[in-house]
């Protein structure tokens, strides 16, 4: 008789680690592997369900594609695309698409990864997905965009829709981007099919209070956070990086609310001015100059010397990977409240909790995006809409709650947040993964 495991049992220690998949370099892994680092670490707390958890290390489904698309100058380029959808254990799969020349199967893997944490973090019903294109946006032009764009979404339509995997903006991306994802979509299943994206523009099917989201979660959290370390908002400095959606409106809340924005970092500089930065000022010079710096009242630092800034928040709203060891020994912020998705490497997260600073991890503050696209859903196949207070209120509702049984969390078992966030997001996942058990 074969021997079988039975799930409610304790789990058995592995033999051995299982082998990284062939599609990935072991010597190399990239931003995957700090997912998978990440699962390491929260498995002692996993109890039974640790039986599963090599479900959490391995994407579900991975779709390469090519895209060829004919260029103004009349030649043919091809382009790669991807889509990864890494759990659909609880829902449909959820996460955004983004344009970038230096995009890569594991950096995918690992945004969709993160989608299914974030998703189970906040109760959302989605698993995780995310997708993306090999290329600089900035060297196409509109038209161009358009016929990748449409190209992408039709090789990779066999795998999306509104019941199976919902795509959404990401960097380099936003309503536009999603309005023609939408319509190609729509085209090629003969129906419009306004469920199939979110981030889309209102008068498409899209959700009032979307493109401020993201920002509006990273406030959220950031204050409940600040409460909890009995920090005032009022004068609090605060150094953000990045200033594209996500970091310009987390700047702008913060600002509205009292506090002192002290530094600025993006892609053509970082700005300082202990005075304060009004976020709408920076945001119109940068618009009429094409770069940050020349911000009157403010003064250009060198980009390493932006992590040195004196400041009580801090806000990466950028890239992934951007607090590592060489730089997470310079922060003096009390509060790392993280908008971009894996800003951390796992080993300077460890010293960031060594010097006592707390970190609201990107899983759990920049889960406004996907909990207003979930809005966005909702409304879509309901065909009735909320008005933006409505919106907010229950955006507000729904960070502010997670954020509290979180919080708890993490003081119940003396874990950072961030292992608290995983604990409850991997159980919820595998908890699914449990009761549905495995077909055939």
């Amino acid at each position: 008789m074969t021997a079988t495991h039975d799930p409610s049992s304790p789990a058995p220690a592995p033999a051995r680690a299982h082998a990284i998949p062939s599609y990935l370099d072991p010597n190399n892994i990239g931003p995957y592997e700090i997912f998978l680092e990440q699962v390491e670490r929260v498995t002692p707390y996993l109890g039974k369900l640790a039986f599963w958890v090599e479900t959490l290390k391995r994407p579900k489904r991975i779709l390469v594609v090519d895209i060829p698309v004919h260029l103004d100058d009349g030649s043919v380029a091809h382009f790669e695309g991807y889509r990864v959808q890494h759990n659909t254990s609880r829902g449909p799969a959820k996460g955004g698409v983004r344009f970038h020349q230096d995009v890569t199967l594991s950096e995918v893997m690992a945004l969709s990864a993160w989608m299914t944490i974030k998703n189970a973090a906040v109760n959302l019903p989605y698993g995780g997905g995310k997708g993306g294109i090999r290329l600089d946006p900035r060297q196409y032009s509109t038209g161009e965009l358009e016929r990748i764009t449409r190209r992408y979404t039709s090789e990779i339509g066999l795998i999306i829709g509104p019941d199976k995997d919902i795509p959404a903006p990401d960097v380099n991306t936003g309503p536009q981007t999603m309005a023609w994802m939408m319509d190609t979509y729509s085209m090629n299943v003969g129906r419009t099919a306004t469920g199939v994206v979110t981030g889309k523009p209102v008068s498409l099917g899209g959700s009032l209070g979307r493109s401020d989201a993201t920002g509006r979660g990273v406030f959220v959290t950031g204050a409940q956070a600040m409460q909890k370390l009995g920090l005032p908002m009022q004068g609090a400095r605060i150094a953000v990086q990045g200033f594209g959606n996500v970091g310009e409106a987390a700047a702008r809340i913060f600002h509205e609310h009292g506090a002192r924005i002290v530094a600025i970092q993006d892609v053509t500089g970082t700005i300082h001015s202990e005075a304060g930065i009004d976020p709408a000022a920076a945001l119109a010079h940068l618009r009429a100059t094409g770069r940050i710096v020349g911000l009157p009242g403010s003064e250009e630092i060198a980009a390493a010397d932006f992590w040195g800034v004196d400041c009580d928040v801090l806000i990466p709203a950028a890239l992934e990977k951007q607090i590592t060891l060489q730089n997470a020994d310079r922060i003096r912020a009390r509060l790392i409240v993280e908008g971009a998705n894996g800003p951390t490497i796992p080993a300077a997260d460890d010293l960031l909790a060594d010097k006592g600073i707390t970190v609201v991890p990107d899983v759990l503050a920049n889960a406004g995006g996907v909990t207003v696209s979930y809005f966005e859903w909702v409304q879509d196949f309901s065909s009735f809409f909320w008005t933006e207070d409505e919106i907010n209120q229950r955006l507000d509702r729904i960070m502010r709650d997670a954020f509290q049984s979180l919080w708890d969390v993490k003081e119940r078992h003396g874990v950072t947040l961030r292992t608290a966030v995983y604990i409850v997001a991997c159980t919820r996942v595998l908890e699914a993964r449990a009761l549905r058990g495995l077909y055939p």
